[in-house]
């Protein structure tokens, strides 16, 4: 990971969809020296694996002049530790909604400059005033989704989380989330909010994980996929688009929300505290919000969209996959995660410690 003092190295894309020499094509040098005034012609870049087109940073350059220096993170637990001591030298992040809220709260976030970005005049309705932050003064929206389970049709059929946490039917073939959604979708399974407050229900759930975890294979950082299309685990408890993009692969592959519900979530695009160039970031938030490019991303990756003009440009077939985006019935019993304030926050951090630890 980068320093303030020096740049921040390249990230080793490793994942499959980014081959032979994207990866390094797409934080070339730029050729076009455009937009960014007086600051340095860089923007540091600090997103999920695999969640970029494949072309997007290389066309950025192209059309900027702004070379990407770009790296990875794995969960929003890894994301929000790096930068609560200060700003490491990222221009532009990528924090999910609970995680917004929490960054706003902590003062982590700088206001974004609404002039500065033309191109959110293409956001759905739906997105453009969400609760974790009312009038998106500090975030834009990437991408939106579910959290669910991927599963391997000739060996699994799954319709509940209880096929993952109290069934000995899948033993030593499952994956999970390495993160606090773990306990957030035992407390769906067990009749709770996946939001508890209470720190009895948020022990029950993590009794729960305690008891399955002899039955799990791995508690994965966002890998889950790769165990499943390498057919190391029939179950993995994954973000729908990475599932839909080991689909593309192995057709004996699918995805689905059990019966019990899952995690809606957005993730976000914002600008860190002391961001070195913040002018570069915003070039490349609106970059991103352009309808060809976002739509372009989305078809790629394999997530949804937010962004209603862009959706029109993705291809139907993507658009009436339930998987992409998911039906009402869907959507009505599952939860966006919100931000619970640091004491009931650390109870889950908590819990998410024993579970792994036992």
């Amino acid at each position: 990971m980068g320093r303030k003092s020096t740049p921040l190295p390249f990230a080793a894309l490793s994942r499959r969809r980014m081959l032979g020499g994207t990866a390094a094509a797409a934080v070339a040098v730029g050729l076009l020296p455009k937009l960014a005034g007086a600051q340095s012609k860089v923007v540091n870049v600090y997103n999920w694996d695999t969640y970029i087109g494949e072309t997007t940073l290389e066309d950025f350059t192209a059309a900027t002049g702004i070379q990407v220096r770009y790296d990875l993170f794995a969960s929003n637990d890894e994301l929000f530790a790096k930068l609560r001591q200060g700003n490491p030298g990222y221009d532009v992040i990528f924090p999910s909604n609970d995680y917004v809220e929490r960054m706003i709260v902590a003062g982590m976030l700088e206001e974004l400059d609404h002039a500065k970005i033309p191109n959110m005049k293409h956001i759905d309705p739906a997105f453009a005033d969400p609760a974790f932050d009312p009038g998106r003064r500090y975030s834009m929206p990437y991408m939106w989704g579910t959290i669910g389970i991927g599963y391997r049709k000739s060996a699994a059929s799954p319709a509940s989380w209880g096929d993952i946490f109290e069934s000995t039917r899948y033993s030593g073939r499952v994956s999970l989330l390495n993160d606090t959604s773990i306990i957030q979708v035992a407390l769906k399974y067990l009749g709770y909010s996946a939001n508890s407050r209470s720190a009895k229900e948020i022990d029950e759930a993590a009794e729960l994980l305690i008891r399955a975890k002899p039955h799990i294979k791995a508690f994965a950082p966002d890998t889950g996929q790769d165990l499943l299309l390498s057919g190391e685990v029939d179950l993995a408890m994954e973000w729908n688009g990475d599932i839909l993009q080991v689909m593309e692969e192995d057709e004996d592959l699918s995805f689905l929300v059990p019966g019990e519900g899952g995690l809606l979530w957005e993730d976000t695009m914002c600008i860190p505290k002391g961001a070195p160039n913040p002018e570069n970031a915003h070039t490349f938030i609106d970059y991103i919000l352009t309808p060809e490019v976002h739509a372009d991303i989305a078809t790629f990756i394999k997530y949804a969209c937010p962004n209603k003009t862009a959706l029109e440009l993705i291809p139907k077939e993507d658009r009436e996959n339930p998987a992409i985006y998911p039906p009402r019935e869907v959507i009505e019993r599952s939860e966006v995660s919100i931000y619970k304030g640091e004491e009931i926050e650390s109870l889950y951090e908590q819990a998410l410690t024993r579970v792994l630890a036992a």
